[in-house]
C-alpha cells in the first residue's frame, strides 16, 4: 500500500522581509507545491494524501487563501486527508467550520476531525488525532494507541502532529512519546505513524516507520532538509520511505569579513553565485572594517538586489562592522549652526562607543545619508 506522507503547508504564510511582490510569490509556491504533490501521488501511484497537521497558517484564513487551497487539492485525484494542528486547530472558529471551506471544499478532501478510525478502503485504516485548540494537555499519541483494539489484519497508519520526547520545549506536556509508538509499532497495532510539525524532513525510530515529512516549501533558516514529500510503501512486514523533492525556495543565511574598499564587490560575488535569485531568501551578517561612503555603497546595491531576489534581510544590531569616517572627513558636508552642533555630538558619542556598530554610529550613518541628500 502507497500514500504520499506530507504536512505543515503553512498556506497563507507571510513574512516581515517579504515586499508585495515576493509575499505573492512566496505564496503562490506553496499553492504550486499542492498541485505538485498532486502529480507526485499519480506517477507513484499512491491510494491517498495525508497531510499531517498546519495545513493552514492560521484558524482565521483569508477567504482568498482558502478558495485557492481548495482549488489546488481539486487537482489531486486521490483522497486527501486534512490532520488540523496547532496553527489550525478544529475548533468554533476553526478555517475547517468556515462557511466558505464546508461550502467549496472538493469531494476528495477530507477534514480528521475526531481520533475515530477511518476506512480508506477493506484493509487500510487511518487514525488521526487532530488539535482541538492551540495547546496539547496530554500525549493523545500515546492515549489514543492504548485505546485501540488489534488491527485484525488490517494496515493502520496514524497521523499526528507536534514534537517527539527529546525534542522542543520540555514543559510541554503534549510531546509525543515514540516508546509507546515503538510498542504499537512491535506488537503489530500501528504500521506507520506521519508526523507534522518539524519542518526538516526527519526519520525517528529505527524500523523506519516514524517519520517527520517536513514542510513541502521551506519556511526559515534553521530548516536540515525541507522542501520535501515522502512516498510511503507500507505493509505488515516492511516498510520503504522516499524522499521527493518538491520545494522551490531556499533561505541562506551568509557571514561576511568585509575589507575596507572592497565592500561591495566581496558583496557583489557572493550574491552573484546564488542561482535561482528570485526564490531565495538570503539574511547577511557583516564583520570588519569599511568606510561611510563604501557603507552608503553598499546599501545602494542592496536595495538594487532584493528587486531580484526573493527577499534580503539584514540585523544590523548584529553586525560587528567598525565604520570609518569617509575620505576627507566630514568637512566637506558644509554644514553649520544647529546642524553643525548635531554632527559634533555625534561625533564625539560614536568615539566614545567604540570601533564596533552601536547606536551613535548609525546615527552618524544617517546623518551622513541625509546630508548628502543620498
Amino acid at each position: 500500500m502507497k500514500f504520499i506522507h506530507t504536512a505543515d503547508w503553512q498556506l497563507g504564510m507571510t513574512r516581515h522581509y517579504f515586499d508585495e511582490d515576493g509575499a505573492a510569490r512566496f505564496s503562490e509556491a506553496r499553492e504550486t507545491a499542492i498541485r505538485r504533490i498532486g502529480e507526485v501521488a499519480r506517477e507513484q501511484d499512491a491510494q491517498f494524501v495525508v497531510v499531517a497537521g498546519d495545513v493552514f497558517e492560521h484558524s482565521m484564513s483569508r477567504p482568498r487563501t482558502v478558495r485557492r487551497a481548495l482549488e489546488a487539492m481539486k487537482t489531486i485525484s486521490v483522497p486527501v486527508f486534512l490532520l488540523p494542528g496547532n496553527h489550525d486547530p478544529i475548533g468554533v472558529e476553526s478555517v475547517y467550520r468556515s462557511s466558505i471551506f464546508v461550502a467549496e471544499k472538493p469531494d476528495n478532501v477530507h477534514v480528521i476531525e475526531n481520533e475515530t478510525p477511518f476506512l480508506v478502503d477493506s484493509h487500510v485504516e487511518l487514525v488521526g488525532i487532530p488539535w482541538t485548540s492551540k495547546q496539547m494537555i496530554e500525549d493523545r499519541v500515546a492515549a489514543c494507541l492504548r485505546a485501540l483494539p488489534p488491527a485484525d489484519g488490517r494496515l493502520r497508519v496514524m497521523v499526528a502532529h507536534g514534537q517527539t520526547a527529546g525534542m522542543g520545549d520540555l514543559n510541554n506536556l503534549g510531546r509525543i512519546d515514540l516508546d509507546a509508538v515503538d510498542d504499537a509499532i512491535r506488537a503489530g497495532r500501528l504500521h506507520y505513524l506521519a508526523l507534522g510539525d518539524r519542518h526538516s524532513t526527519t526519520r525517528c525510530d529505527d524500523a523506519g516507520r516514524v517519520w517527520y515529512s517536513g514542510a513541502p516549501e521551506p519556511t526559515d533558516y534553521d530548516e536540515d532538509d525541507p522542501g520535501n514529500v515522502l512516498l510511503v510503501d507500507v505493509d505488515r512486514r516492511a516498510v520503504t520511505v522516499t524522499r521527493i523533492p518538491v520545494g522551490t525556495w531556499r533561505f541562506l543565511e551568509e557571514t561576511l569579513q568585509l575589507r575596507q574598499r572592497e565592500a561591495v564587490s566581496q558583496v557583489r560575488a557572493l550574491l552573484a553565485g546564488v542561482a535561482d535569485k528570485q526564490r531565495t531568501v538570503v539574511k547577511l551578517h557583516f564583520a570588519g572594517t569599511i568606510g561611510l561612503d563604501d557603507q552608503l555603497a553598499l546599501d545602494e546595491f542592496l536595495n538594487e538586489q532584493r528587486q531580484v531576489f526573493g527577499a534580503i534581510e539584514r540585523h544590523l544590531h548584529r553586525d560587528r562592522l567598525a565604520i570609518m569616517p569617509p575620505t576627507g572627513g566630514f568637512e566637506d558636508l558644509k554644514v553649520s549652526g544647529y546642524a553643525r552642533e548635531a554632527l559634533d555630538e555625534l561625533l564625539s558619542e560614536a568615539t566614545q562607543e567604540g570601533p564596533n556598530d552601536g547606536p551613535f554610529h548609525d546615527a552618524l550613518a544617517l546623518y551622513y545619508r541625509l546630508a548628502r541628500g543620498v
